[in-house]
């Protein structure tokens, strides 16, 4: 079968389709919720309790994400180790001891952070005042949130998708509920907003867990302790991967982070504009996620047996769906740009500010596919190393180097630079997997 063969194959469309849709409509709840807040808090009086959530979740966001390696490791070493159930049982142990010494460690920090973000901001007052509020509420269930990485990384590898679905859709709509008691109900506001993210968390864990122990039961496992499971030999393995995704995950962050931080050096309007975007541009990324998920799973399980032709396949079918998808965004976005931030917002500048820039958000679908695909699929081979190197080229020789040749521009070149440095990842990636793909489809392939 060659690479474009598996486009006419409808059992692997059904296939992809039954891994992917409860992932897009789980991942899609995800920043649903985000506009949700962004909405509520956006029709309150004043721009600043917008800017000041926004920062907020910034920061919050930068964490967590920086600790996205818990479930990306998981999920690929689990898919890998489909054959071994004490493999997947030692994953699940030592990520979770991992993500619960993360968590505490941010709780002990939480102070430096705070004032750092407020450093790198240079914010007004009011907004300085609503982001510490909202922070310093949000990062006490910060150990919870690292451990549902770890849970949710795990069940998504062994296969589980709409376990995953339901746990994040559960926890997903107690905040929008939240949402809607604390701020408006209660008039809490930007604090209201905090603790139902907190709420969410606590629902997220709970879900998390009694689903992981269902599983876990599955396993039949020998009676192994799990002080026994934390000893066992992969450390290495585990840490080396975890090592180079967080490094990646760093640069992507820093990127974001520098977005909405140089942002509010332009105005809070530009902050709160921006901060529409990116929520907007987060539906992207989430839908493309169901389907690299797809490729994190197919392709782990193939590099784990060996099946170099399965997992050629996998990789194309996933690239053109993922095009598919992009296409559909950019045209919406193109056509209803405007309307969906008249949705998010009712403050007039802060909606003119945004319309001006929505050219970028329908042309960022298109430039930046590419690499959530290949995200996936490097997750799937647990090749850390090669999604580092891409994304440190494309922060520190594409992003900031584009940015600070066209920062006369003002907002625009944040924008360009956004879009060129998804452009370099999607390019970085596609390269070089299209090297290695000659390796990767010879039978005696030991890549």
């Amino acid at each position: 079968m060659s690479r474009f063969s598996i486009l006419f194959c409808k059992d692997q469309h059904r296939r992809l389709w039954s891994l992917a849709i409860p992932i897009i409509i789980s991942n899609i709840s995800v920043p649903l919720l985000g506009l949700v807040d962004t909405a509520m808090v956006g029709h309150l009086a004043e721009a600043y309790y917008l800017a000041a959530v926004a920062l907020g979740s910034t920061v919050i966001s930068l964490m967590i994400w920086l600790c996205g390696f818990l479930r990306m490791s998981t999920t690929g070493l689990t898919a890998q180790a489909s054959d071994s159930t004490t493999s997947q049982a030692k994953l699940l142990v030592q990520g979770t001891v991992m993500a619960v010494l993360l968590g505490l460690l941010l709780l002990v920090f939480q102070q430096p952070i705070i004032q750092l973000a407020l450093a790198l901001s240079d914010t007004s007052d009011e907004v300085a005042h609503y982001f510490q509020q909202y922070v310093s509420i949000r990062i006490w269930s910060m150990p919870l949130a690292l451990v549902n990485l770890v849970f949710l990384g795990w069940l998504l590898g062994k296969r589980l998708p709409k376990v995953a679905m339901w746990q994040l859709i559960i926890a997903n709509s107690v905040n929008i509920l939240l949402d809607l008691w604390f701020i408006w109900g209660l008039g809490w506001g930007v604090a209201g907003a905090a603790w139902a993210s907190v709420c969410a968390d606590i629902t997220a864990f709970a879900v998390a867990s009694y689903f992981v122990i269902q599983q876990w039961q599955k396993l039949q496992l020998p009676q192994l302790k799990i002080i026994e499971l934390l000893k066992q030999a992969g450390y290495q393995q585990l840490l080396s991967l975890n090592r180079d995704i967080f490094i990646r995950s760093l640069c992507l962050q820093l990127t974001l982070a520098f977005m909405t931080f140089y942002a509010a050096r332009l105005g809070d309007h530009v902050l709160a504009a921006n901060a529409v975007l990116l929520n907007l541009l987060l539906l992207i990324s989430y839908a493309l996620d169901g389907v690299a998920y797809y490729a994190e799973v197919e392709v782990g399980e193939a590099y784990g047996k060996k099946q170099w032709q399965k997992l050629t396949e996998s990789v194309w079918l996933s690239w053109f769906w993922s095009g598919m998808i992009a296409l559909g965004f950019a045209m919406v976005f193109y056509l209803l740009g405007p309307h969906l931030i008249a949705l998010l917002t009712d403050i007039p500048h802060v909606r003119t500010t945004a319309n001006n820039y929505v050219i970028w958000l329908a042309l960022l679908p298109l430039l930046s596919f590419g690499c959530y695909l290949f995200d996936g699929v490097y997750i799937g081979l647990a090749k850390g190393k090669t999604m580092r190197n891409s994304m440190i080229f494309s922060t520190l020789v594409v992003f900031f180097p584009l940015w600070w040749l066209t920062k006369d521009w003002g907002n625009h070149a944040l924008w360009l630079a956004l879009s060129a440095f998804l452009l370099s990842r999607s390019l970085t990636l596609g390269l070089h997997f299209l090297q290695m793909q000659a390796c990767i489809t010879s039978p005696n392939c030991d890549h």
